[in-house]
């Protein structure tokens, strides 16, 4: 890091940890008492805080990374400073916490961006800043820096694995990704991805190696030939069946090996993924959920995905492959007819953003969630399009972890998509930097709106004196 951009860095974080205080100050005083799913979360806690780690909510379905760390953060500070009494894990001390977190993966995201993109020269330092401020800034995940939430805790760590894994130190990866893992159960997903990346990397030095040798004998190497998608099937097949080459995997990525089995050993004992109230978190195959997500991608990247040069590409893809179009098309209508399942807390909390959407668009009419079928087919190809820069064994792998992370999910919940919208962010290649402030612009206006309506447009329910405040 140059001097002028580490300045450039430290300023820029500065000042939206500044902003972060203030807008956390904001939202204290308004809401100082435990909100949504801090009612379970903040008595976890505060139990903690008091050394019940034996007491456990049954209505928290998460392992308690959370609980442990502001333990270990929110005791040591209060011994230092002299703290008592009910400051010490109120309500407002254990959400701080989150705003810790976010000051740290807004520093996880300079480095990954730098750290992925070291090859282009062409990126400038005040384009990394921006982009990792921008990130930063993601309404779905900064909204949850302000309340006592598993979110920023979760997004820190699986970051932190990733960018240990980037750099080599496997071991290191796999205890964060444990770490994450406390935190949210499925975050095992992205310990995979971290193992499935040493194994990409790994493949696609051997596919060169093997395009080279096969560079004299005239075979078609056009991209996205059915003939290309063949050969790279037979030799992927061909080289997982390689004693010598599958010895060479697991030697690095034992430290991830353990952990996955240690995963499946808890999912052995504790009878499934979910601790404590399973009823609410039943897993199924709900396929719809990778069209939403798309959605949500093409909607927060806009200006990646939606130009009029992709649209202009797209429809001359469309013209020239009109059967796999079709193809894919039929599918995607059966996987919606038969696999759409609607959540009860769905149908039943008007708190909550996704409330509105499935109510104003998808209840709209039965037949909505089949017209957006091509809509979710012009977001499947951009999205594919702008990580054309990867390999296709990181394609092929990255999207594996992502329909893990998203289809057994049966509720419809934003806070979902975070993890692989940001992985997929971190790896696309970087705008102009005129659509780069567009994206900011677009996430800050997104983020006042969603701050405004939370902290001013209150509501209340017939049956209760709570207020109630709209949200993500």
């Amino acid at each position: 890091m140059e001097r002028a951009e580490a300045y450039g860095f430290s300023g820029a974080m500065s000042g939206a940890f500044l902003l972060s205080c203030l807008l956390f100050a904001a939202v204290s005083r308004r809401q100082r008492g435990p909100y949504m799913d801090e009612v379970f979360h903040v008595p976890q806690a505060q139990a903690y805080c008091h050394g019940r780690f034996l007491q456990w909510d049954p209505m928290i379905t998460t392992l308690p990374g959370l609980y442990l760390l502001s333990v270990g953060v929110v005791k040591p500070a209060a011994w230092l400073l002299g703290w008592t009494g009910s400051v010490v894990c109120s309500v407002g001390m254990l959400r701080f916490i989150n705003l810790l977190f976010s000051a740290g993966n807004f520093y996880l995201l300079y480095l990954l961006l730098f750290k992925i993109h070291q090859k282009n020269k062409a990126v400038s330092g005040f384009q990394r800043i921006l982009s990792a401020l921008t990130l930063a800034a993601f309404p779905t995940l900064y909204f949850f820096t302000f309340l006592y939430y598993t979110d920023p805790g979760s997004v820190f760590f699986t970051l932190f694995s990733y960018l240990m894994c980037l750099y080599g130190n496997h071991k290191t990866s796999a205890l964060l990704g444990f770490c994450g893992f406390m935190f949210r159960q499925t975050n095992i997903v992205w310990t995979v991805f971290c193992a499935g990346n040493v194994v990409a990397e790994k493949l696609n030095e051997a596919w060169k190696i093997e395009l080279q040798k096969k560079k004299d004998e005239k075979i078609s190497s056009r991209k996205g030939s059915f003939s290309d998608l063949t050969r790279i099937l037979q030799f992927l097949v061909e080289y997982l069946l390689s004693p010598k080459n599958l010895v060479t995997l697991i030697a690095l990525t034992w430290p991830y090996i353990i952990l996955v089995s240690l995963f499946f050993v808890f999912v052995f004992i504790n009878g499934g993924i979910v601790v404590g109230d399973r009823s609410s978190h039943e897993a199924c195959l709900h396929f719809p959920q990778l069209f939403y997500f798309l959605s949500f991608t093409g909607f927060f990247s806009f200006p990646h995905l939606l130009t009029p040069t992709k649209i202009r590409k797209f429809l001359l893809s469309l013209k020239k492959h009109p059967v796999q179009y079709s193809l894919v098309t039929v599918i995607s209508l059966f996987l919606i007819w038969k696999f759409t399942y609607v959540h009860k807390y769905l149908l039943a909390d008007n708190r909550h953003y996704t409330f509105y959407v499935w109510r104003k668009v998808f209840q709209r009419h039965e037949l909505v969630k089949y017209l957006l079928v091509p809509f979710y087919l012009f977001a499947g190809w951009s999205f594919a399009d702008t990580l054309k820069s990867k390999s296709i064994f990181w394609i092929l792998m990255y999207f594996v972890c992502l329909l893990a992370v998203t289809v057994p999910q049966k509720l419809l919940e934003f806070r979902y998509f975070i993890l692989p919208f940001l992985i997929y962010r971190l790896n696309i290649p970087f705008l102009s930097l005129y659509r780069q402030l567009l994206e900011l612009a677009f996430y800050i206006l997104v983020n006042a709106v969603t701050f405004y309506l939370f902290l001013n447009r209150t509501f209340q329910w017939e049956n209760s004196d709570e207020v109630q405040r709209f949200m993500w």
